[in-house]
Order: C-alpha cells, then structure tokens, then sequence
C-alpha cells in the first residue's frame, strides 16, 4: 500500500500469505502466490491503523500479476468493495504485469462516481 504521509506518497509493503494458507489448506485455497494474492491480516492492519489513527490517506492499493496481464479482475474489485461502495473511494488500484522478473505493462483504476464504478485513469510513475 502506499500512504500519504505530509504530502509525501510512502509504500507500506505487506506480505503475501498465500503461498502459506495454500500449504495449511489446499482445498480451500487452491491457489498459490504465484496467481493469487492475500494481505497478511496483521501487517494490513497495522497500516489501516497507520492510516487512520494519524491522518495519513491511503493513496494506492498495488499489487503483481506474475506472468499475466495488467487487468482489475472480478475478484479485485469484490475486495476493493464494502457493502456495494467503494471502500476507499479516493484511492488508486494499479495492476502491474511481470512477465519474466520485469514489469511490462501496468493499470490503474479508481472510482469514477459519475459511472459508480471503478475506471482506468493515467499514472506516472517515478
């Protein structure tokens, strides 16, 4: 995640626990890191607290699609929702596609209230 901090945009990396949850219980979770991403729940929220306790904004949710596409999957927006809103309305989503250890292509989305869901707009990044 990145949070801004003064002005300042700061990543606040969390783990991906798939991998292990897929270790404990692969029939409940099929899937491994290598095509799924789950949030250690501690580290996550640890930052939402961050977030929230000291006014610093949730500016962007990131993550990788190892050897795929740059898209905003179904399962992507389920999570970016709470109860048919956006749950951080203000914040950026962005999709990079890793093929072979480089990023290749990248998306970002956000909310666009005017179509009440979540849109590609441009980002740079530096």
């Amino acid at each position: 995640m990145v949070l801004s901090v003064a002005g300042i945009d700061e990543v606040r990396p969390i783990a991906n626990i798939q991998d292990r949850l897929h270790a404990e219980d692969p029939v409940q979770n099929p899937r491994d890191a290598t095509i799924a991403y789950y949030m250690d729940p501690q580290e996550l929220f640890a930052v939402l607290r961050e977030s929230e306790d000291l006014a610093r904004p949730v500016r962007v949710f990131y993550h990788s699609h190892p050897d795929h596409g740059a898209y905003f999957s179904a399962e992507d927006e389920a999570r970016a929702m709470a109860w048919d809103e956006p749950a951080y309305p203000g914040a950026y989503y962005l999709v990079l596609s890793v093929l072979k250890g480089s990023v290749k292509d990248r998306l970002a989305v956000t909310w666009d209230p005017a179509q009440a869901k979540f849109a590609p707009v441009d980002v740079s990044i530096v």
